[in-house]
């Protein structure tokens, strides 16, 4: 079953990782083996995401936004996060390069939900702050009519 994620970068309460993590974990483990966890690796819900989807067991299909993504990411831990995660991928899709970053985001956010069974959304519920957000790519799933898991880490709750 692939799996697709889209959420938050950072938390108002950056303590709300902790749940979210567990949230996911929830969301995940009682799928079918060998969940294939698709993703573009961003900080934040991504990331969180690919480490749960490998701790039990699954796979990884990044989307990369563009080519040289990974020097969106500040030196040091979170672009050796990335790159560690990176290269634990079962495979690997680097999209064409787009008029701007946001569009490359949007671009990338579409492609996860495109090739997922069900989303899983890391989102306070409010608009995006641009182009490619979880509000936009939220609004994408439900015009292609996705399943989707609601995670809100503002309010710690869970829609199915």
């Amino acid at each position: 079953m692939m799996v697709g994620i889209s959420g938050h970068r950072r938390l108002r309460d950056p303590a709300g990782w902790e749940w979210v993590g567990r949230e996911l974990l929830t969301c995940l483990a009682p799928l079918p083996p060998r969940v294939v966890g698709v993703t573009s690796l961003a900080i934040g819900a991504d990331t969180v995401f690919a480490e749960a989807v490998l701790r039990l067991g699954g796979a990884l299909k990044v989307v990369v936004p563009f080519a040289g993504y990974e020097e969106r990411f500040d030196e040091g831990r979170e672009r050796e996060r990335y790159l560690s995660l990176l290269g634990r991928a079962a495979s690997v899709e680097v999209l064409r390069a787009e008029v701007t970053e946001q569009e490359a985001y949007f671009a990338a956010g579409r492609r996860v939900v495109d090739i997922s069974s069900l989303l899983l959304l890391v989102w306070d519920g409010r608009p995006a702050a641009g182009l490619g957000g979880t509000g936009d790519i939220a609004a994408y799933a439900r015009r292609e009519r996705k399943a989707v898991v609601h995670i809100n880490p503002e309010t710690r709750t869970v829609t199915r």
